[in-house]
């Protein structure tokens, strides 16, 4: 009998340990090492103490630590990441609850939502190069090339500078996010729209309910975890957005942010860049224990 039973508690770790050994290699060893470059120079050989300028502030191992949170080109990515999550965070969520509450009016809804989610299908490398295409503006008076301007010179306006302006260009970068991440929020929120019961929207219209009540006071209180769900996915997408950023301006004009700052540092100065990708989990990881705990409490009702 006791053989029996420590089989039986042993068995199950024996069809975890594959995951757990992928996990620590892929997973827990390198956020430790990083972590623990976080702390050295810009070689990755020595203490960050050691870089620190000599009347200059010092936080002495945690020099790189002050980098990540006081420096001007920092500030900046912070700034940005920022407006990106106050601004296309709540922008694509609502985008994608209004296309999946209209693609449900439409006769060919399946067709209309595979082209809603078709730009999920393209790399975000590639989103950025169509869409530099479509901002992009000739110099020196020749014939517009970019969509945009090409639209604006023909109806008699002057060609604009998307992605060199800095009073435009992070706006223009969260349209194609935007653009890009619509699709995603659509095909979730519309899921949980289907899995309405109908007896109850039935109820709301017998007793006289408009649609603009039944949407704000039934669907809206109804679909609420999955609208949760999809934003806190959001926060975390923006907070490591890069590729478009990247493709699109590498940075420039004032459009940085956290993950292309750590990308171009990685080389040059890898003490800071670790620093700066310790931040970025740090800021991930509040909205994963949310995710958590809101899952366990899901269970618990059940």
């Amino acid at each position: 009998m006791s053989s029996i039973m420590k089989q039986g508690r042993w068995t199950p770790w024996l069809y975890l340990f594959p995951a757990l050994i992928i996990i620590f290699i892929f997973i827990v060893f390198p956020t430790v090492n990083t972590l623990v470059l976080s702390f050295m120079d810009r070689t990755g050989t020595r203490s960050a103490a050691v870089s620190c300028v000599s009347g200059e502030p010092c936080w002495g191992v945690f020099e790189n630590y002050r980098y990540a949170l006081t420096a001007p080109d920092m500030l900046m990515a912070l700034r940005n990441n920022a407006l990106w999550l106050i601004l296309m965070v709540p922008g694509t969520v609502a985008a994608g609850l209004l296309f999946a509450l209209l693609a449900e009016q439409v006769r060919f809804e399946k067709l209309a939502k595979s082209i809603i989610f078709m730009p999920m299908a393209i790399s975000f490398i590639g989103a950025g190069i169509i869409w530099q295409f479509v901002y992009s503006i000739q110099s020196g008076g020749g014939k517009q090339t970019g969509l945009l301007n090409a639209i604006i010179t023909g109806l008699g306006g002057q060609p604009v500078a998307f992605l060199s302006n800095p009073a435009l260009n992070n706006f223009a970068l969260m349209i194609v996010g935007v653009w890009l991440w619509a699709g995603f929020c659509m095909t979730i929120l519309s899921a949980a729209l289907k899995g309405l019961p109908a007896e109850i929207m039935e109820a709301a219209h017998v007793d006289g309910a408009s649609g603009w009540q039944t949407f704000w006071k039934i669907t809206i209180p109804m679909i609420m975890p999955t609208i949760i769900v999809v934003t806190t996915t959001m926060f975390i997408n923006i907070l490591k957005i890069f590729d478009i950023v990247f493709v699109m301006t590498g940075g420039n004009y004032g459009t940085e942010v956290i993950a292309n700052r750590m990308f171009k540092l990685i080389v040059t100065d890898t003490g800071r860049s670790m620093a700066i990708a310790i931040l970025l989990i740090l800021l991930i990881i509040p909205i994963l224990i949310i995710n958590i705990r809101r899952f366990i409490q899901e269970e618990a009702a059940r």
